[in-house]
Formats: C-alpha cells, structure tokens, sequence
C-alpha cells in the first residue's frame, strides 16, 4: 500500500500524521468542523453560563452542608487545575479539597505554583505519594511495550487516586480543569490519545515487561467510574472552565498577578516525564507531535493565529542540550543506563493493538456519550 500523500488542515495544523483525519473540500479537517458544528453552538461562556455556574454553585454548596468540604479539585499546577481551582474558590464560593497525587515527577515550579495557591486562596490541600517503586516498575513496563501511550502509567495514578479519594470519603462532586478552550481538538488515539484507563491493558503489559506486583498502585477502570461511581454512588464531575470566559494569556496573568503563579513554556510541562515524553520521546521516536493539537485549540478558540503556530512548531520548544540531558535524568531515574533507555527508543514501535485490551467497550461508551450529548469533542 502506498503512504498517504501529505496534507495539513487549511485552518489549524492538524495533518496526516494523524491516519484517521478527515478534510472537506475547503481542506479542513474533521477536528475544526466537529468544533464549528457541535461544540461552539453548546459552548455558552456569556450570561447562560454564568447562570450554569450560579445554579451548579448551589446545588453543591446545599450538599456539602455540614460537611468539611463540598467538593475535591485535581491539583497539578499546571494552568488548567490551577485556574479552576481559583474560579471554584472565588466565583463559585466553594470549598474544595485540593487534591493532588505525586508520582514522582514534579517540576519544582509545579509544585510553587500549587504552593502559592494553597497559601493565597487559604484552602486544604492533601497529597498522595504513589508507591516509586511500583510507579517506576510500571512505566519502564510500557517503555519495553514500545507503545506511544507512555502517559497512561501517570494518568492512571493521577485520576485513579482522585476518584478512590472521592469515593471512600463520600466526596460527591469532582471539579476538573478539563475545558473546551485549550483542549478542544483531542489529541488522536494514535498520538498517545487512549481514551481512559483501561486495566485490562494495564495489566496485560505489567503481566509481560513488569518485575514487581502493583500491591498499591491505583487503577480504576474507565468503566468503574464512568458507570459504577457516576450511576450506583452518584458522583458527578463538572468543569467549571467551560461556562466562563477562559483565555490562556489571560488566566496565566492574572493568576500571575494574584498569586505569583508562574506559566510553563507549554501545556503539561508541570510533569517532568511528561515534558520529555511529549517534546522528546513521542515526535522522535513516532513522529508525532502533540503540540499540533494543542496549538490546534488554541486557533480554533482564536487565542493564536496558525502562522504563530506554524512557526512555533517549526522547532522544539526545548533546546537540544536539554533534551540530552532529560534523557540522562530520565534514564537514571528509572534505574536504567543511557544505553538501556536508548535501546528502548530504537527498539520497533507497536500499538495497543499488540496487547490484550478493551478498547472496543470504552469506544462503544464514547458512542454513546457522544449520542447522547455528554462529550463534545471529537472520538473517533
């Protein structure tokens, strides 16, 4: 089979390198027309979402009565959590428990930032420090699997000890930084873009390249908590950055200003491995650059033109002496020489396709939340 020629959306950046894209006949792709058509009209950031807010602030503040705290917000640092943290603190009058996971891999300026908030917004904060060893056994796991879904060990520990937290201290409502702004276009599945946890996956690679059991590592399945704890204990996750005005410049200034918050040069640069994973690993080792869809959103939403972001993608963010010196920090800390982890980066790619999975199941489920209204951006 011959390769598919080359072709870039004619309004984002979005391009073949991601297999699945579509374009129409202006030469716009599938991720701008899903935003034109079914986001933007369902996208009210004006008085219908202040209302939203209003009314959604109520309901949580009427049960959360007489408890310590009315909600739990996911702390990274980075700029999503923390500007939701600062809306659900100031506009909606909550009281959040800020929760945040460590799993071995915070910036220092991650952890001011979450610091500062704490210190500012005067709110509780409790950390969970995933067992290192067993972290450290998994993501080497997927290294050896040659997958480019070398996130999903983080993502797991991040959202899986969230929503356990919530859970078995009866917190019912889960306030995340997800929003339409910065993250509208969704990173294709190709990219590194798994559609949630899956255990089945999880275990399957463990089972294969692991050398130690995850007694405690974190795993809640996608769907445990998309079906069991949405529907059987009533849990409910709301993102408060969708009904209210949100621009990235904005909100690093005036967390800026209000805190002395400072941004990141790019989105989740507040994870150290995911830094590397993301301007290192993925684009060298696959060819994918998932900059693309983050600066992709950004044109959509209007906050960067695409010559801005044809530029910006031309060349890494990081400089090249950096990068050789993340893959020395990261090879050390996973315990693995130089050579090692350059053995891995060689080694030939594979897909999830490769390992035990139910990826059926979850599109099946991301079917039916797209019928039904309750996920907007594009799955395909």
């Amino acid at each position: 089979m011959s390769e598919r020629p080359y072709q870039i959306c004619a309004n984002c950046i979005m391009d073949t390198t991601d297999p699945n894209i579509v374009f129409d006949q202006n030469n716009e792709c599938d991720y701008c027309n899903n935003f034109q058509k079914v986001i933007l009209p369902n996208w009210h950031t004006d008085e219908r979402g202040e209302a939203e807010l209003i009314k959604v602030a109520e309901k949580i503040r009427k049960d959360g009565q007489g408890r310590d705290f009315d909600c739990i917000i996911g702390l990274s640092g980075g700029l999503d959590s923390s500007y939701c943290t600062y809306i659900v603190k100031e506009r909606m009058g909550l009281r959040p428990l800020l929760f945040h996971v460590d799993a071995g891999w915070n910036t220092d300026q991650a952890v001011g930032n979450i610091e500062k908030l704490v210190d500012g917004l005067g709110l509780d904060l409790y950390t969970e420090v995933i067992d290192w060893e067993e972290m450290k056994d998994l993501q080497v796991a997927f290294l050896k699997a040659q997958i480019s879904d070398q996130d999903l060990p983080q993502d797991t520990a991040f959202f899986s000890m969230l929503y356990k937290f919530a859970r078995q201290h009866k917190i019912k409502y889960v306030l995340t930084g997800g929003n339409f702004s910065t993250e509208c276009c969704r990173e294709p599945e190709e990219w590194g873009g798994y559609p949630g946890i899956d255990r089945t996956l999880i275990h399957d690679i463990h089972s294969r390249f692991g050398s130690r059991p995850l007694t405690t590592f974190p795993i809640v399945d996608i769907l445990t908590y998309k079906i069991y704890y949405k529907y059987a204990l009533g849990m409910e996750v709301y993102r408060p950055l969708n009904v209210v005005p949100y621009l990235k410049k904005d909100a690093e200034q005036k967390l800026g200003k209000l805190f002395g918050w400072e941004p990141f040069i790019h989105k989740h640069h507040e994870s150290r491995f995911t830094r590397f994973y993301e301007d290192y690993w993925m684009p060298r080792k696959f060819g994918y650059e998932k900059r693309r869809a983050h600066f992709s959103s950004l044109i959509m939403t209007g906050q960067m033109t695409r010559q801005e972001a044809l530029e910006r993608i031309s060349k890494p963010e990081l400089d090249e002496h950096f990068l050789q010196q993340e893959f020395e920090y990261v090879a050390h800390k996973l315990d693995l020489s130089v050579d090692e982890l350059q053995q891995i980066f060689d080694g030939k790619n594979k897909t999830y396709h490769d390992y035990k999975n139910k990826r059926f199941l979850i599109g099946l489920g991301s079917k039916a939340m797209a019928m039904l209204g309750l996920e907007k951006r594009l799955f395909r």
